[in-house]
């Protein structure tokens, strides 16, 4: 869109699918039907049929936009809400927590192979990893270790 706003030039016309595609919010699509008809650049919606060059347009403009942007806080909030119930539910959401028991016995394969003279990569791909998720379950259990001892100590 940035690439496609930068490209246009006075005497062009943007066709849009709908009027929404032009922006998140009602502010930010009247800024840019705005700013382009300010550049010369005219704006044409092909569902919409809007033409904001007319005040009639400009103000269907405003109309759909709002209605635009209405919709989509419905949709945010009905997400929101279905992700609430689910989460009541007991529906965990993102990665499943990795067994530190595993990724110890994992760590400890992959400290031998790296003893042996393999690359990171290759020991990782023994264990079923990528390079940067052996970095990352390195440092996790170096950070879980640090925390141990520093609990003992205290």
């Amino acid at each position: 869109m940035q690439k496609l706003l930068e490209h246009a030039t006075d005497g062009d016309t943007l066709v849009v699918w709908r009027i929404d595609r032009l922006g998140r919010s009602l502010l930010d699509i009247l800024n840019t039907v705005s700013g382009l008809r300010d550049r010369g650049i005219q704006v044409q919606s092909i569902s919409d049929g809007i033409d904001p060059a007319t005040p009639t347009g400009r103000l269907m403009l405003n109309m759909l936009a709002t209605l635009a942007e209405y919709e989509r806080e419905l949709i945010v909030e009905r997400v929101r809400a279905g992700v609430a119930v689910a989460q009541e539910a007991g529906t965990q959401f993102g990665r499943p927590k990795s067994d530190p028991a595993v990724v110890a016995e994992k760590l400890a394969i992959v400290a031998v192979a790296r003893a042996e003279g393999k690359t990171a990569e290759k020991a990782a791909s023994l264990v079923g990893w990528s390079r940067p998720t052996l970095y990352r379950h390195q440092a996790d259990h170096a950070a879980r270790n640090v925390s141990m001892a520093t609990s003992t100590v205290s």
